[in-house]
């Protein structure tokens, strides 16, 4: 029988990289077409005007022009409301 204890393995020292999330241009800014605007996970802020919607919910700027972030109340499915952040890009 060994006498020296077995090393065995630990659960711990993994850790992910930061994903680098939140806003990338504030209210008033110019961006360009194709411009990253937020990068999100989930739909915390919604597509408005001239904004598309990636497949990771990355909102981008459609056409070159000024971000311009607004509220608004929304109407869910149930008849309940909830008031939601809505990103547009007035064209330049």
């Amino acid at each position: 029988m060994a006498h020296t204890k077995s090393g065995g393995s630990t659960k711990l020292g993994r850790d992910s990289r930061s994903k680098r999330l939140g806003l990338k241009l504030h209210d008033g800014q110019t961006a360009r077409a194709g411009q990253i605007i937020i990068r999100q996970r989930g739909s915390k802020y919604h597509a408005g005007l001239n904004v598309r919607r990636g497949a990771d919910d990355t909102l981008y700027a459609g056409v070159e022009g000024v971000v311009k972030f607004s509220e608004r109340i929304k109407n869910n499915f149930d008849g309940s409301r909830r008031k939601i952040t809505s990103v547009a890009v007035r064209p330049a």
